[in-house]
């Protein structure tokens, strides 16, 4: 059975999201917005998935961002601003969500990497936000998240410019978390993946939604939060399963 243009699948307590048009360098269509929506709905629904890995299929980009050529299915404004947003639906996630990316991403490629928690990039990636020459502005999000993750003037000269920005780039300012041979990227992210699927999901996606919600309102909003999500964990009997583990090490 051939894999559509995008798909899912399953390694233990990981689910790989994986966009499928190489030929287009995993430049997305209005199908695979749906997709995408469908998919991260099945991802929330599932509870042995327990962490995602996001990349894109083929040698040469992650993802390119919207194909510009579907612009032209939107037949006006108003459709286009009622469109299903694809990077909305990667923010969607619960689960822990890590991009390993290698070769382009661009534009809405761009905005995809930034939705995730973690980015592991190959030596090869290559990083950009040209939509300033294209006369708009992102609409993916990459106004309001850059800022968050690697502070306000270098998020301004990324956006501001349009410029690319090698792996090594991105690794000094904060965009990437890890930079790694090229070729190596996909089994770093999933060594990565399967740590973190090993851990409670209770716990990795509570810390998940106490860290967005210090992002998205102020300090005091977030740590009343994040004391909230602590007692779930109690609530839920981690605090016990969480004592006997520290209690079953033995001294290395």
């Amino acid at each position: 059975m051939s894999k559509g243009l995008i798909y899912l699948e399953r390694d233990g307590n990981v689910g790989e999201l994986v966009l499928n048009r190489p030929e287009k360098l995993n430049a997305l269509t209005p199908d695979m917005f749906r997709l995408l929506r469908d998919l991260s709905t099945e991802i929330n629904e599932t509870d042995d998935i327990h962490v995602v890995l996001f990349r894109g299929e083929g040698p040469r980009a992650f993802c390119a961002g919207t194909d510009i050529h579907t612009l032209k299915e939107y037949p006006d404004f108003w459709a286009w601003r009622n469109r299903v947003d694809y990077v909305t639906q990667i923010r969607a996630i619960r689960k822990p969500v890590i991009a390993c990316v290698h070769g382009y991403a661009l534009g809405g490629g761009h905005e995809l990497a930034v939705a995730a928690d973690i980015r592991i990039a190959a030596a090869n990636a290559v990083f950009g936000a040209p939509e300033i020459r294209l006369g708009w502005v992102g609409a993916g999000g990459t106004s309001q998240y850059l800022p968050r993750l690697i502070g306000y003037g270098q998020a301004m000269r990324v956006l501001l410019t349009g410029q690319r920005i090698d792996a090594q780039e991105a690794l000094r300012i904060g965009l990437v978390e890890e930079v790694v041979e090229t070729g190596k990227e996909l089994d770093r992210a999933r060594e990565l993946a399967r740590e973190i699927a090993s851990y409670s999901p209770i716990a990795t996606q509570t810390t998940k939604a106490a860290v967005r919600a210090g992002m998205n309102g102020n300090l005091e909003l977030g740590l009343q939060i994040e004391n909230e999500l602590m007692a779930l964990c109690f609530a839920a009997g981690n605090d016990k399963a969480g004592a006997k583990l520290f209690g079953d090490r033995k001294p290395k």
